[in-house]
């Protein structure tokens, strides 16, 4: 049982002082010895390289992806602006990622290059995170593909076809949208699928509800994803449960036994840090359930960039105490 972090990691004031390749790289070391000084078995970047240097802002987990690409245009006029802000399956955006004006291509996007960047920076097991398709395909207005699926499908290609050759220990694919809109989960899987068949290390898929500043996103429940679930060609499933009821957590049972769990047992939507204990229980709770031998992962329910740094670093500590305590691990 490892624990982990879902990705995302609060941005060092100091990087939106002063951006440039040479802060940014040392941000991100700052970020990855803070996990391992706490005791993160599979640790990650804190997604600090999606940072934009030229805008000096945090291209998030749509645009970092989206923009880059060839067939992608930027420019919004205020009649499509208004089009995407009447669609009620985005309403928690203000403005799309982009907008699909031709055939997709990879542009300049380069996620090889970025894992170049990182991967020399520590030899401990590393988690490489990106962007489902299908989340993609959602955040953009199409103006180009004859149905969604042709488009998560265009952009589930590009993503493999970045992924061949970065040899992380896990990759996970983050799908925070598919938890409101189940019945795309046909769709979701597929375009999920066409990436991983790329990966030849760990294969991880992270479900969430959402997290802004706190806020829930989507409204939904896990039994209405155990068949999309059942479609993963995954090894493991990292998962927002911290809120989530014993009762919604039972269906998970019916995932089939092949994959295994991360589970969320640290609540990144709330400020208050948790105990070593509070955190046993929870693991005690799912593992009642689900059993300890499906529980790959303990984790934080999502990422942790809307938390204050230290906030984080405290919950992190946390998460590997509770680990610890439930395991029965003493400290050397």
């Amino acid at each position: 049982m490892k624990t982990t972090v879902v990705g995302s990691y609060p941005i060092p004031e100091w990087l939106k002082s002063c951006p440039n390749e040479e802060t940014l790289i040392d941000a991100t070391t700052v970020v990855i010895q803070t996990q391992l000084r706490i005791g993160i078995d599979v640790i990650s970047d804190g997604e600090l390289l999606r940072w934009n240097l030229e805008s000096n802002m945090p291209s998030g987990m749509a645009e970092r992806f989206v923009v880059p690409m060839s067939g992608i245009s930027t420019d919004l006029s205020r009649s499509e602006l208004e089009e995407f802000r009447a669609r009620p399956d985005v309403n928690y955006r203000q403005k799309p990622a982009g907008i699909v004006t031709e055939e997709l291509g990879e542009g300049t996007l380069n996620l090889g290059y970025d894992w170049s960047r990182i991967r020399f920076l520590t030899n401990s097991p590393f988690k490489f995170t990106v962007t489902s398709p299908y989340m993609l395909a959602k955040v953009v207005s199409n103006m180009y593909y004859v149905s969604l699926t042709d488009l998560a499908f265009a952009f589930a290609d590009i993503l493999a076809n970045q992924l061949v050759h970065i040899d992380a220990t896990v990759i996970q694919i983050d799908e925070p949208n598919l938890t409101g809109h189940p019945e795309d989960g046909h769709i979701a899987s597929q375009a999920i699928n066409r990436v991983l068949e790329a990966v030849s290390s760990e294969k991880n898929v992270h479900l969430c509800f959402g997290n802004y500043h706190g806020q829930t996103i989507q409204d939904s429940n896990y039994k209405y994803l155990i068949s999309f679930m059942n479609q993963l060609n995954c090894d493991c499933l990292v998962l927002e449960l911290t809120r989530r009821p014993k009762d919604e957590i039972r269906y998970l049972c019916d995932v089939q036994p092949n994959i295994q769990f991360g589970i969320g047992v640290v609540d990144v939507k709330d400020l208050q840090i948790e105990t070593p204990e509070q955190v046993a229980r929870r693991i005690e709770d799912i593992a009642e359930i689900l059993g300890s031998e499906r529980i790959a992962y303990v984790n934080p329910d999502c990422g942790l960039r809307m938390l204050p740094r230290t906030i984080a670093e405290e919950k992190l500590k946390a998460l590997v105490a509770g680990r610890n305590l439930y395991c029965g691990i003493t400290n050397n």
